[in-house]
């Protein structure tokens, strides 16, 4: 009985969700060229867009060649908007200019602007690439010649996580149509003309099973090993006419960079927990960069006992196209609830409001009266976020388990939104913050922190996600103990510049990635501890790091990226401070790097020689592209490190393992796939 409460509990979660996601609809801002709305010239084009995707030993490697064309009789400048990966960040910008690749160097923010201006205005080739806060990074390229096709190439790099088995890629086109300045700025033209491809291959020691691409009927999915797959989605523009010999739909776009490109990929039920080691250590280097993944196994247990939920919920006006689906979503929760359970609902827009007034037990009575004052809420006004977090903690039962749900996909930009006063302001309660994110404009520094300092989790969703895999994902953490406290060390080698520092709490399938330094070689201990419920554990194993190894070049990026984002944690919890902004700067230089102080401009040979700017970056490239190749023609390698000592007697947790589970979770989310295939039949009478 207590199992299909809790089910009954956990699905309540997931229902709201699922309804305010798979209808996320109303205006969005994608990916695309940008021309200002006043702008005397049409758009110029993107003639060609094509995506490389490489995901291997833990991390993937986005590349994407893309063409500008310009129709009009005068030379003009593009500028090609993106939304930030999560956790990616640059590390390509390249050109060609008279015909042959021109890679870029990172500089301080102003001076790569100016230099980028300087050559401009003088009429010669440039490019600049820029971040903006964590919405977008922008392409700037000039001149587009009148008539003519201009090619760049640019890649971003990232961690690529596995959760449950599930390993998940985005390939972020959606930016979210949040930032309301920039919408009125200008207009956006995400078409591409003439020939669109996205290829990804995925190379993993540990054996895949299974790979997807949801709504993607065209994608080619082929697979040469256990671990070795291949994705393959194309277009063009080939439809010739019979009788004049040209393309018949050459006015018709062959793709809409609109829409995210999600590939799951699910490993072989069974796998043990583990403890994955990925270095590089360069030949006469005292110094070498490592990557430390540990895959716990599946020892959180089921928790059954009754819990009080909060929903906070944004009603702010980019809400207004999906407010009805919100409304079904939270009837359909709350009707799943048990009767001693107990519910609030607060929403927020410029201000916060409770709808409940207090804790209500989920009667029929109260769930029809709490369900239509929902229905009768008119979404509008901004986003105080801060606001709804402060209404949903008062009054929380310390006696009781809670937890807080919170839907939003916005930014928090009324009201108070330092992010120490988010952290202070959990501090206050011993609660649980659970925060589902959707789409790419949302404050994804910010809900990520939050969450994690309350001992909850964050979720990203996309419009393109298998929703309900994600909730699938999401209510086993909700449902099972969790390692709180977590530490981790490593001891007899000399290591530094750890980071993450701090991890927080694992909860089941997720996996626990750092980055750091070490010197020398040898065998070391890693030991990794924490509680769970309240019961001290702890597990251990050894590693051996090598004097040589020149496999994995990347990871010094990586490890400048995530050590960057610490960094920028800092600033967002106290402020900005002079010495950290110097900080983050010399690193992203160092390791050429695109963040909110630094740019990658891309300016002639002969001008990066004039000004003195070192070609760190080209030489940089030379080596991850050498090792790239390299590894093509080899099968991926295993990087466990833990097989003669393993840190976990019991298997990795998976959607495929459990006693009849899976069958029950898939039966309790019918009613909100049949509901949204209902819904899309209406809108399509």
């Amino acid at each position: 009985m207590n199992r299909k409460r809790l089910i009954r509990t956990i699905t309540s979660i997931s229902l709201l969700v699922i309804a305010q996601v798979l209808f996320f609809c109303g205006s969005s801002y994608a990916a695309g060229l940008l021309t200002p709305k006043d702008s005397q010239f049409g758009s110029l084009e993107i003639a060609k867009h094509n995506v490389e995707v490489v995901i291997e030993s833990g991390y993937a490697i986005t590349t994407v060649n893309q063409s500008f064309y310009n129709p009009h009789t005068q030379d003009l400048e593009a500028i090609y908007s993106f939304p930030v990966p999560e956790k990616g960040t640059v590390s390509e910008f390249t050109i060609w200019i008279d015909g042959k690749p021109v890679s870029g160097e990172v500089l301080e923010k102003k001076q790569a602007r100016q230099i980028y201006e300087t050559e401009k205005q003088a009429g010669r080739d440039a490019g600049l690439t820029e971040k903006n806060d964590y919405k977008t990074f922008d392409i700037s390229v000039s001149p587009i010649r009148a008539g003519q096709e201009t090619r760049i190439r640019f890649q971003y790099m990232q961690a690529a996580h596995v959760d449950t088995g599930m390993g998940r890629y985005v390939y972020p086109l959606e930016e979210g149509g949040v930032d309301e300045e920039k919408l009125a700025f200008w207009t956006a033209n995400e078409s591409v003309k003439e020939q669109f491809s996205f290829n990804m291959k995925l190379r993993s020691a540990y054996p895949v099973d299974a790979l997807r691409m949801p709504n993607q009927a065209q994608a080619l999915i082929s697979q040469s090993g256990p671990g070795e797959w291949q994705v393959e989605l194309g277009s063009a523009n080939q439809e010739i006419d019979e009788e004049t010999g040209i393309p018949a739909n050459v006015n018709q776009p062959v793709f809409t960079l609109d829409k995210d490109l999600v590939v799951y990929w699910r490993h072989k039920a069974g796998l043990p927990g583990s403890v994955d080691l990925t270095t590089y250590k360069a030949e006469g280097d005292t110094r070498g960069t490592f990557m430390l993944t540990i895959t716990p196994g599946d020892d959180l247990k089921p928790v059954h006992e009754g819990s009080d939920w909060i929903f906070v919920l944004d009603i702010s006006g980019s809400m207004a196209g999906k407010y009805d689906s919100l409304v079904q979503g939270v009837q359909q929760a709350l009707g799943k609830m048990r009767a001693e359970d107990r519910f609030r609902i607060i929403t927020f827009n410029d201000s916060a409001s409770e709808v409940t007034r207090g804790y209500v037990n989920a009667t029929p009575e109260n769930i029809t009266h709490y369900g239509n004052m929902v229905a009768s809420v008119n979404p509008g006004g901004s986003t105080n976020l801060y606001s709804g977090l402060l209404k949903g903690l008062n009054h929380a039962d310390a006696d009781r388990t809670s937890a807080i749900v919170l839907v939003t996909d916005g930014v928090a930009n009324v009201g108070e939104t330092k992010q120490r006063k988010f952290i202070q302001l959990l501090e206050k309660k011993d609660i649980r913050l659970f925060t589902f994110m959707m789409g790419n404009s949302a404050n994804r520094p910010l809900l990520n922190l939050i969450a994690r300092k309350s001992n909850g989790f964050a979720s990203s969703i996309s419009n393109s996600d298998d929703i309900i895999g994600k909730i699938l994902e999401a209510s086993s953490k909700v449902s099972h103990q969790a390692l709180h406290g977590v530490e981790l060390s490593i001891d007899g080698a000399r290591v530094s510049d750890i980071t993450p520092k701090e991890s927080g709490s694992l909860y089941r399938g997720q996996q626990l990635i750092v980055f750091g330094h070490y010197f020398g070689e040898g065998d070391a201990q890693v030991k990794l501890k924490g509680k769970i419920s309240g019961e001290k554990k702890e597990y251990h194993t050894r590693v051996d790091f090598p004097a040589l190894d020149e496999g994995h070049p990347e990871l010094e990026r990586l490890w400048a990226y995530v050590t960057i984002e610490r960094l920028n944690e800092e600033i967002q919890d106290f402020g900005e401070d002079a010495d950290i902004r110097q900080a983050i700067t010399d690193i992203a230089t160092e390791y050429s790097l695109v963040t909110d102080y630094t740019s990658m401009v891309v300016v002639k040979d002969e001008v990066f020689d004039t000004l003195g700017i070192k070609r760190n970056n080209k030489k940089r490239l030379e080596i991850e592209q050498s090792a790239q190749q390299k590894r093509t023609t080899q099968p991926a390698v295993s990087k466990r490190a833990d097989s003669q000592q393993p840190m976990f007697n019991s298997n990795r947790p998976s959607h495929n393992s459990g006693s009849g589970s899976m069958d029950a979770w898939l039966l309790l989310l019918v009613l909100p796939a049949l509901l949204r295939r209902r819904l899309e039949k209406a809108k399509a009478v």
